[in-house]
């Protein structure tokens, strides 16, 4: 190239044919949706609040579920203490019997929301660790202030490895 020239992506455009001009283009923004994402995984990053969300939520219905059982089981306990009673007391034996049978069916919702509970709590996993995994995926070292993928040729043993590569498009 003459002295002077421009050197730049910019300049070369005029020199590259219609096939090299598009691939160009392409990878051009493949850059910028590359540096787009890096900025939203830092903004993540910085939003410390985002980052916990999923697993509070997560414990947070874990403990619904605990706590209803728990008061479930009390109230099944109490419903076998009005049983007993009511051997004792006749007159009131069918009045006690047809309450704590209603105390019992009402008691169902328990398993049921629990087994709704769980599901949701294993879909809010499944979101956290894919999360993770894209946050892993495209998260710059802390120590590399520019993109480790946009470094362009390395030497033998450093850089991205295929398998690395592979493993962004998974």
């Amino acid at each position: 190239m003459p002295e002077g020239a421009d050197t730049s992506i910019a300049g070369l455009r005029g020199e590259l044919t219609a096939t090299a001009a598009s691939l160009l283009s392409e990878l051009e923004a493949l850059g910028r949706i590359i540096s787009d994402t890096r900025a939203q995984v830092t903004a993540l990053r910085a939003t410390d609040s985002a980052a916990t969300f999923i697993p509070t939520a997560t414990d947070e219905l874990a403990a619904i579920v605990q706590h209803t059982a728990a008061a479930t089981h009390e109230i099944i306990d109490t419903c076998e203490a009005l049983e007993s009673l009511a051997g004792r007391v006749p007159e009131a034996a069918d009045v006690l019997q047809q309450a704590t049978t209603r105390i019992y069916e009402a008691c169902a919702f328990q398993d049921i929301t629990g087994q709704r509970i769980a599901k949701v709590v294993a879909a809010l996993q499944a979101i956290e660790a894919r999360v993770g995994r894209v946050k892993e995926a495209v998260e710059m070292p802390a120590e590399s202030a520019s993109p480790s993928l946009l470094n362009g040729p390395q030497l033998p043993g450093t850089g991205v490895s295929q398998s690395d590569i592979d493993a962004l498009f998974d």
